[in-house]
């Protein structure tokens, strides 16, 4: 009997793509909850990570590996990277078949090149998971919609999330395990992930041996930098001369993209929008951890240091926006990107649909920047060129301050604490 299953966003797009694909792939960062979704879309469990049946896959694996395919459907292979011949198995299986829904995967790296012989194209969707939005925690009322908003309707609702909650959030994480712990326990979640990907996942991805101190000092040198567009060469000078580790420049890429393999970061684009500006465009990508807890655990940073600190709290807010923003703009299939020009006037989030709908969002934590925001915001639809890309289904100041409501002038101002896709 399964447990009581707390609904994830992506759950409409798993049952989706299994009408239409005969296998899917959720792909994610260790712990965001991959496994515990897919059991509950599942009806036959192989555990590749199970070390009491490795002989038993060993040898599958090694003689006939479309053994691995027997069972009721779905079926569902957990971690499949361990044995990534089950890749194409399932590939030659729909393709005989031509059924849907019989397969999924979960993955938290992606298996080095050459390990399957196929691309899965047009038999295998591809869905991203990330740790738990405010909504999926049920921090959020959700008492406001991107729904509602993208429609231009009026909206209101009431944060029941105080700053120190917020702060609190930011350094526990979207982490499903970490929810149900009442004591400040609930911060270790954070801080063991991150010793588990130092001194274990990087090495497994790809069997390459990387230096634990050297991983530790990319990741801080990472977290100094949130929610800004550091260049590597940023990157590179506080890993030598904050945190007193020679890394080399081929040296640091490297540590960079299996972070990425790993989803524990990921690149934040600049946007593509069309504009009148003759500024140029800052193109550099944002890279951020897929959740902020992971930010403070490798800097060792406590709520209470946040609540001390409100510069660095901004920018940590900010990472938990975007990685709320990333999770709600996936169930319109679409993207989160940002603006930057050569003047520095930025704008921290654009959200955009499938159906080419989009809208601004400046991020701030407090109420008392919001005016300041809005006039930032009200520019820089001055400066999008609206023949070519539409108006703006909305303009919004994104905070963590108590209420959401419309604007006279039309921003919406909406608590983090309120939203929901």
């Amino acid at each position: 009997m399964k447990n009581e299953y707390l609904p994830r966003i992506v759950d409409l797009e798993i049952n989706e793509s299994m009408e239409v694909m005969g296998a899917i792939l959720i792909e994610g960062c260790k712990w965001c909850g991959k496994s515990t979704t897919a059991i509950h879309h599942a009806k036959t469990i192989v555990e590749f990570q199970n070390p009491d049946k490795k002989e038993e896959y060993d040898n599958i694996r090694d003689t006939k590996p479309s053994l691995f395919l027997k069972g009721e459907k779905p079926l569902l292979f957990d971690e499949w990277q361990m044995y990534p011949v089950v890749w194409d198995s399932i590939r030659t299986d729909v393709d005989h078949t031509r059924l849907k829904g019989q397969y999924i995967l979960t993955g938290s790296a992606k298996p080095k090149e050459g390990e399957t012989m196929h691309t899965g194209t047009g038999r295998f969707a591809r869905i991203l998971m990330r740790p738990m939005s405010l909504y999926e925690s049920k921090e959020s009322t959700g008492e406001v919609s991107f729904e509602d908003i993208l429609n231009g309707k009026d909206i209101e609702g009431v944060s029941k999330l105080t700053l120190e909650d917020i702060a609190s959030i930011i350094v526990r994480g979207g982490w499903p395990a970490s929810l149900d712990i009442k004591s400040d326990a609930k911060y270790k979640i954070a801080k063991q992930y991150v010793s588990s990907l130092i001194h274990e996942e990087v090495k497994n991805v790809d069997g390459v041996e990387r230096n634990p101190e050297k991983m530790k000092s990319v990741l801080r040198a990472l977290a100094r930098n949130i929610s800004t567009p550091a260049s590597d060469k940023t990157l590179e000078d506080d890993v030598k001369n904050v945190f007193n580790e020679e890394i080399s420049r081929p040296t640091l890429t490297d540590y960079i993209n299996t972070l990425e393999k790993l989803f524990v970061i990921e690149n934040i684009k600049a946007t593509n929008l069309n504009f009148r500006s003759k500024y140029a465009i800052r193109t550099k990508a944002k890279k951020e951890f897929v959740d902020p807890s992971i930010a403070t655990a490798i800097l060792e940073i406590s709520p209470s240091d946040l609540i001390k600190d409100l510069n660095t709290f901004g920018f940590l807010f900010e990472a938990l926006c975007i990685r709320d923003l990333l999770v709600y703009t996936q169930s319109y299939g679409g993207d989160i990107t940002f603006y930057r020009d050569e003047t520095n006037f930025e704008v921290d989030a654009i959200f955009r649909t499938s159906s080419g709908k989009w809208g601004a969002i400046e991020i701030k934590l407090g109420a008392g920047y919001i005016d300041e925001a809005v006039k930032n915001l009200l520019k820089f639809k001055e400066k999008v060129d609206t023949n070519k890309v539409g108006e703006p289904a909305f303009l919004m100041v994104l905070t963590g301050s108590t209420y959401s409501y419309r604007r006279k002038d039309g921003v919406y101002v909406v608590s983090i604490g309120t939203l929901k896709n």
